[in-house]
């Protein structure tokens, strides 16, 4: 269906000397100008076009594909200012976007990256955005899970961390203690649901949550323990970027990790730096085996010579069957 503002895949009606006129369906007959319009194309052929307003307020379509529709928040550079009508923002069109005066949270500047909401103004009918987000975004209770991955777009900074605006649709929040850096407004990112709290606020993370977060980390951490056949220099007092930058998690995550590697007795964490046990060494290397999608426990024997000959598969993850781990002795 035809929608100002949207992307749509509407059927040539006629031929005219301005261009081809496309069946908008209720929206009427839609021109698209012949500067869009290939040579040769025939009534009846199909053209996935951006239906809008022109200067004279026609509605008008075109095959240039904007970095934003109506309903939509992305973030857009101001490509100019008119002090009488407000700012303008380079969204992938000829025709720049207007941001107007009353629309805009903060007045902006000519270069700058905002984070914008699309909509379509009923009394001019025309496509605009607005920076004032908070009005625009889902506040009915979400229905995301645990663990759910999502994509995110950071929009503003509060004491406790960023706000980002969840699946295009809901705002939730990355704490400042989960991250290792700061987050720039405007950064598409994917994250996971960390819980969605009684009131309906989402608190979110970078990192998959709770099991299905330490478990992958677990492996990753004993198999470069593995492979190194020696102590990492990392622990408690390591930098939470040196942290994210090596294992791709936040400190958090990997202190959460390795607790759970020395509970079950595989390391033993020291004061700068994890090492792995013997006894860890042996059972991972005899009782593990990750395949694509499922976790198989494989015979001792031919285990250990495959990973001792084979040193690239010792990189792999390696998980221990819950039996295995209870008949780990002590740390030597």
């Amino acid at each position: 269906m035809a929608q100002i503002g949207r992307l749509a895949s509407l059927t040539v009606t006629r031929i005219a000397t301005p261009g081809v006129f496309l069946d908008g369906g209720d929206l009427g007959e839609i021109l698209m100008p012949g500067r869009y319009v290939p040579r040769g194309t025939l009534p009846g052929e199909a053209f996935v076009v951006f239906i809008h307003l022109d200067s004279e307020d026609r509605i008008v379509a075109t095959t240039e594909t904007p970095h934003v529709q109506v309903g939509e928040f992305a973030p857009l550079r101001v490509a100019s200012i008119n002090a009488r009508i407000g700012a303008f923002l380079d969204w992938g069109l000829t025709k720049d976007l207007l941001l107007p005066m009353r629309e805009q949270a903060r007045r902006v500047n000519v270069g700058e990256w905002v984070v914008a909401h699309v909509f379509l103004d009923e009394k001019s009918n025309r496509v605009v955005a607005t920076t004032r987000l908070n009005r625009h975004l889902n506040l009915t209770p979400p229905r995301y899970r645990e663990g759910q991955p999502v994509n995110l777009l950071v929009y503003d900074e509060t004491e406790l961390g960023f706000k980002c605006i969840v699946e295009n649709a809901h705002s939730g929040l990355l704490y400042h203690t989960d991250l290792a850096a700061p987050l720039p407004s405007g950064q598409k990112l994917s994250g996971y649901i960390r819980t969605v709290r009684p009131d309906g606020k989402i608190d979110l993370s970078l990192d998959r949550a709770g099991y299905h977060r330490v478990l992958p980390l677990t492996d990753k951490i004993l198999a470069e323990l593995v492979t190194k056949g020696g102590p990492l220099p990392y622990g408690d007092k390591t930098a939470p970027e040196e942290i994210r930058e090596v294992f791709g998690v936040s400190k958090k995550a990997f202190k959460q990790a390795i607790g759970a590697l020395f509970r079950d007795r595989l390391i033993v964490i020291e004061a700068e730096s994890i090492r792995i046990t013997g006894t860890g060494t042996a059972a991972a290397l005899a009782h593990a085996k990750i395949a694509a999608s499922s976790i198989r426990p494989v015979p001792a024997k031919p285990a250990i010579a495959t990973a001792i000959g084979a040193p690239a598969i010792a990189r792999k993850a390696i998980v221990l069957p819950p039996q295995t781990k209870k008949k780990i002795a002590a740390p030597k």
